[in-house]
């Protein structure tokens, strides 16, 4: 049975607010960005009316606080796309089937994981930055240097597109540490981002190797790039483990 109509007015509720300046905000987004959040959006929005139908039906007004569990899950809903959003780097260079920011973000974390011991290196706190640090990409899309966009101005849209996922997952402590994890990256403000920071680096080099075995292509712009720009000893290290076997393995063919 329907419910009633009522004369009063139900205010908006904290999820319909965040909702309307997601949108708002996707009118300053490239289009190709806009296409790789659009999946995700939807079903953020869709969560978002059924919420707020609830709600409504429960009280009449709606409600303005939500639970931890309808926060966390519409924070993790949000970062679906980071799953499917493929690197745009392999993409203009014609791979087929790329990985997504998720998989780039996953083996970093794992490089964390599995690095030695470093004097004055918290290496869980060097797994939280991995995890964190291309988080904004969830909404912004993977802006490259090819996009033509100053690093000031991709670094106010993801500190915007932060802002409100952390406002999607209710504030609080963890989305307080989330901020702090991605300023620290982004800022390289710590051994631990410094140490992130070549981790970035190196996976994307490794994956080029990869990709340059699996398809038979040269991929030198990754390498260039890279070069000489790793920060910490292990970067250096692992960095020139990769250029070797890339030697080794490619021969003339670079």
């Amino acid at each position: 049975m329907a419910a009633a109509s009522s004369s009063i007015s139900s205010p908006p509720s904290s999820l319909q607010r965040i909702s309307r300046s997601r949108t708002q905000s996707f009118s300053l987004l490239p289009t190709s960005s806009l296409s790789k959040v659009g999946f995700s959006t939807r079903i953020l929005m869709t969560t978002v009316h059924c919420h707020a139908s609830l709600n409504s039906n429960e009280n009449g007004f709606g409600s303005s606080k939500k639970s931890s569990s309808s926060s966390a899950i519409d924070f993790l809903t949000l970062c679906h796309s980071l799953k499917t959003t493929k690197r745009k780097g392999w993409i203009n260079h014609g791979i087929k089937g790329p990985e997504s920011i998720a998989d780039h973000m996953y083996r970093m974390a794992l490089m964390a994981l599995i690095v030695g011991d470093l004097t004055g290196v918290d290496r869980e706190r060097c797994i939280k930055i991995a995890i964190v640090h291309d988080i904004a990409e969830a909404i912004v899309g993977d802006i490259t240097p090819r996009d033509g966009i100053p690093k000031e101005e991709k670094s106010r849209r993801e500190q915007a597109a932060l802002n409100e996922m952390c406002a999607v997952l209710g504030g609080g402590l963890r989305a307080q540490e989330i901020q702090e994890l991605w300023a620290e990256y982004e800022n390289n403000s710590s051994l631990e981002a410094n140490l992130v920071k070549d981790f970035d680096k190196v996976e994307m080099i490794l994956q080029a190797l990869e990709y340059e075995m699996e398809h038979g292509k040269v991929l030198d712009e990754f390498f260039l790039s890279t070069a000489g720009k790793f920060q910490t000893d292990i970067g250096k290290s692992w960095a020139a483990e990769i250029i070797s076997r890339r030697t080794s393995k490619l021969g003339d063919k670079i």
